[in-house]
């Protein structure tokens, strides 16, 4: 069940970052400039599925939000920029159309990175409660000698 319910949050993250995508290659590519829906698609579908498996999945859990928010400003950045030199005519529309789409998945991306460390920090306190409350406890002592900062046959002779 708990497997099921993970694939679903997945599909939802992915759907979300899909949709987010088109609308803003949506508005960056066609409404400013003269973009297909293929392209659109395209474009789409290659930045969901880089960000969402090299940035969501290994960026934002070992090196946080701030540097996975970076990555996706820079996958989506570079994706328009080297796809966009081979599909679309306008260096005008690759540059400008580049960032306005990079910034606007960014903003979003924001929340869901924030709603993905939300989702982790649920189940690491779950995974943690069911460790504590193992009855398979291991107890461990640890003993060492007290330092003292000076030893008594060091102390200067009066």
């Amino acid at each position: 069940m708990k497997k099921e319910v993970q694939t679903l949050k997945n599909i939802t993250i992915i759907t979300i970052k899909f949709i987010t995508c088109i609308a803003a290659f949506a508005i960056a590519l066609d409404l400013f400039f003269d973009a297909t829906i293929a392209d659109i698609v395209s474009f789409s579908a290659v930045v969901t599925i880089i960000s969402y498996f090299v940035v969501d999945r290994f960026i934002l859990p070992h090196f946080g939000n701030t540097t996975a928010t970076m990555m996706d400003f820079l996958i989506t950045y570079l994706s328009v920029w080297i796809f966009g030199s081979v599909l679309l005519d306008s260096y005008l529309q690759i540059g400008w159309g580049s960032i306005i789409a990079a910034t606007i998945v960014t903003a979003v991306e924001v929340f869901v990175h924030r709603y993905l460390q939300s989702q982790d920090t649920e189940g690491q306190a779950s995974d943690r409660q069911q460790r504590v409350t193992s009855p398979q406890l291991a107890y461990g002592t640890e003993m060492a000698e007290e330092m003292t900062i000076r030893d008594e046959d060091q102390l200067p002779k009066i």
